[in-house]
């Protein structure tokens, strides 16, 4: 009786596997139907949508200087909450281009909680030497990528309307 059952279940397993999901239908999804194709096609429409590491620069490059003036104005929960968000901005954009893993060890594993640690002790000439330090990884990190063209300076212009 077993060997029956078994049997039974394992044709229905195979039988089962065979069949084409339902959602790879071609259907337009989004406003007036912009999202086109098939699931696979929609996917790689999405990941093309959402960029790859330079989208997560201009993300990174916004809280960069948020955290500058952060730090200036001794705001340290506003700049804490800038590394962190740094944080999961590059922990994003590394999952989109794992090739850029490596150049950004350092700054991930390194330098982004020193930078946490010199907030931590709320202290406005820490926080200026702290934050050339991270000038320095940032520059650093582009060199690995062939990039040294792209230079990071300290903000000379404050753009937020955030203040403290």
């Amino acid at each position: 009786m077993k060997k029956i059952i078994l049997y039974i279940l394992g044709a229905s397993l195979a039988w089962s596997c065979q069949i084409k999901p339902v959602d790879d239908a071609v259907t337009a999804v989004g406003e007036k139907g912009w999202l086109k194709g098939n699931t696979e096609e929609k996917m790689e429409e999405i990941a093309h949508q959402l960029g790859g590491f330079s989208r997560t620069m201009i993300e990174v490059s916004y809280r960069y200087s948020e955290l500058y003036w952060a730090g200036m104005d001794e705001n340290w929960a506003y700049a804490d909450h800038q590394v962190e968000h740094i944080v999961e901005a590059m922990e994003d954009g590394l999952k989109r281009r794992p090739v850029r893993a490596a150049s950004a060890e350092s700054f991930m594993k390194e330098t982004l909680p020193e930078m946490e640690a010199v907030i931590s002790k709320k202290n406005k000439d820490d926080f200026i030497l702290g934050f050339r330090a991270l000038t320095s990884g940032c520059n650093g990190c582009h060199a690995k990528e062939g990039e040294s063209f792209i230079m990071i300076q300290e903000p000379e212009t404050r753009l937020s309307p955030v203040r403290f």
